[in-house]
């Protein structure tokens, strides 16, 4: 089972090859870009420093796939640049691209980054160089927070209460950008760390980029709810002195996302659905599984509707593409590369094979793959097709062996065994890596770890595996996940604080969706001695919900209350969030008067007391 060293020199071939057109793409219509590379926070940390990626600026190094090296210099190109005609993109300041559309009387933002101080980098850039004007709109494409979160960073809630300013957004938008990340948010923030590279170091040997931009800014997420839904395929909205047509594509690469098209500028802005690379339909961070076929047939849709209409393709990632053969090559070649994802990974899922095996022989045709675009750098052939199996046949391949199979670190121990102890389980490892057999040998000293992690021999072996697996890597989330992993194998966790809400994205979140939080984080031992029922009223935005304890369970009900229930607590909501889940002592408040109790006060305390918090440092590479 050698590791297959000829993908490196395919990659070598098609970048000797390449003919530099996505580079003439990335530099047209250049303006200018940041005197200061350093954009900074206001507590004085740096949310985004343009200049560590210079070193891409030479020629592939050894460390990297060479393929991913081009890929990440059209990525980290950055500045202003002039798309069209009243069409300009702030490129290279975060993992996506920011779009300004010239209204006449203001600007239309789509798309305004992740954190406030990019967005608001991009403003001040555009406005220094083309002009000072108002924001009239700000569109979000769709619910990732990549694509809303620096919203605080070109308008703010007053412009928008006050109606001055509409916030357009899909059906759905609000509840999907506040709900994806909540119930799983601790552990989707902890393999983040993997997929993005958080914790590496930026440079040839470490992290250079995501794969799908750069990697993400860090700074300050807001978000604003929008005044304006689009609800529907075909409707259409005027802004200034602009027309917007819509086209709504959920459940494609966002459970909420749209497309527009501009007919005065025969322009059409694809949002996330068509990108410089093939997309994961499943994150290595973790998300539901999106729809492979879906995204196909919306891409159809997008052909039919604005292909030949348009000469110029913008994005919220990557670049645009110019002139309308290229457009509906682009778009046809990128639809054609997730059909035949979909349907070839079906064919074989239904002629037998599990999604592992489908990943090691599934392959895009030649006249696909040799596209740069439907290359792997953030989702991979690999990944998708076990998705797609998970999608449609769930974590269960119907072999018995693996209906009950025993959890890593015992499997690991009884493996250990088998193979003769640690030092023959590593002798084994090296020889599969003298022959190039580095998944192989990855395999073997995971075990070898969990079946000791304080094994330090077996755990530098291990890291130097996954070192060079991340360094052929063409992927840029592969490696990154390779290199998370043998930092951590050397190093251990870089502990971090546990990731919190924003206080906008906080007043977004519905009580709700919170308490299903809270839900989430029950201790089940602790809850199965307890048995009660309370009345919650939050006085300042007029909610009542009823919280039953009972079976390990909390079961919540909004709009209801229980006569019978132990106690009865008015107070505000930020009262409740605190004592719940920032560890603001229950007791005080409500000896302060803030939270005003009729019957059993020790139940509000019994209720605080069921909750743990998220461990954001778990171990991922050791047990």
């Amino acid at each position: 089972m050698a590791d297959d060293l000829s993908t490196l020199e395919e990659a070598r071939r098609l970048v000797a090859a390449d003919d530099r057109r996505d580079f003439a793409f990335a530099e047209q219509g250049f303006i200018a870009t940041r005197d200061d590379p350093k954009i900074m926070r206001g507590d004085g940390r740096v949310a985004f420093d343009l200049s560590s990626y210079e070193f891409l600026k030479g020629d592939a190094s050894e460390s990297a796939n060479p393929s991913l090296w081009r890929h990440a210099k059209i990525l980290t190109r950055h500045g202003l640049f002039r798309v069209a005609d009243r069409i300009y993109q702030v490129r290279g300041f975060d993992i996506s691209t920011i779009s300004f559309i010239d209204a006449g009387a203001g600007w239309i933002v789509v798309d305004p980054l992740t954190t406030v101080e990019a967005a608001a980098a991009a403003l001040d850039l555009l406005t220094a160089h083309v002009a000072t004007k108002p924001v009239l709109a700000v569109i979000y494409s769709h619910s990732h927070v990549d694509h809303y979160g620096g919203v605080g960073g070109v308008t703010n809630a007053a412009d928008v209460a006050a109606g001055k300013v509409k916030v357009i957004a899909p059906e759905g938008f609000l509840e999907h950008a506040v709900s994806e990340n909540i119930i799983a948010g601790p552990a989707m923030l902890r393999r983040a760390r993997f997929q993005f590279g958080l914790t590496l170091p930026r440079g040839a040997e470490g992290e250079m980029t995501s794969g799908l931009g750069p990697c993400p800014s860090l700074g300050s997420l807001s978000l604003i709810a929008p005044t304006d839904l689009i609800t529907g395929t075909g409707q259409e909205m005027v802004i200034g002195d602009v027309r917007l047509e819509f086209q709504l594509t959920p459940g494609t690469e966002a459970p909420a996302e749209m497309n527009f098209y501009l007919p005065q500028f025969r322009a059409v802005f694809m949002a996330e659905n068509a990108n410089l690379t093939m997309h994961n339909l499943l994150p290595a961070r973790g998300a539901l599984v999106r729809d492979s076929k879906a995204w196909a047939d919306y891409l159809t849709e997008s052909i039919r509707l604005f292909a030949d209409r348009s000469d110029v393709m913008f994005a919220a990632h990557g670049i645009p593409r110019f002139g309308q053969d290229e457009i509906r090559a682009f778009l046809s070649s990128h639809r054609d590369a997730y059909k035949y994802l979909h349907d070839q990974a079906v064919r074989l899922m239904n002629m037998g094979l599990v999604g592992a095996e489908i990943a090691e022989v599934l392959k895009l045709p030649e006249v696909l793959a040799k596209q740069w675009f439907n290359r792997g750098y953030y989702g991979t052939m690999s990944h998708n097709t076990k998705a797609i199996y998970q999608r449609y046949m769930g974590w269960f391949d119907a072999n018995p062996a693996n209906l009950d199979p025993l959890p890593p670190e015992p499997a690991a121990k009884k493996y250990v065994a088998a193979m003769g102890g640690p030092d023959k389980a590593m002798a084994l490892a090296k020889d599969a890596v003298r022959n190039g057999e580095l998944r192989w040998a990855a395999m073997v000293l995971n075990h070898v770890v969990f079946d000791d992690e304080k094994n330090q021999s077996a755990r530098d072996l291990l890291a130097d595996v996954y070192t060079q697996l991340g360094y052929r890597a063409e992927a840029g989330t592969w490696r990154n996940i390779y290199l998370t992993g043998a930092q951590e194998l050397r190093s251990g966790p870089v502990s971090l604080p546990p990731g919190g809400l924003s206080p906008d994205v906080l007043s977004a979140t519905t009580t709700a969706m919170l308490l299903d939080f809270a839900a989430v984080r029950v201790n089940p031992e602790k809850a199965t001695r307890q048995n009660f029922k309370l009345n919650i009223e939050l006085t300042d935005r007029k909610e009542k919900h009823l919280i039953t304890v009972g079976n390990g369970v909390l079961v919540h009900e909004e709009g209801v209350e229980d006569a019978d229930a132990g106690a009865s607590l008015r107070m505000i909501r930020p009262d409740l969030l605190l004592t719940l889940f920032a560890g603001l002592p229950a007791k005080d408040r409500i000896a302060a008067g803030a939270i005003t109790v009729t019957g059993n006060a020790d139940l509000y305390l019994a209720l605080v007391d069921l909750l743990e918090a998220p461990a954001p440092n778990f171990p991922i590479v050791t047990p």
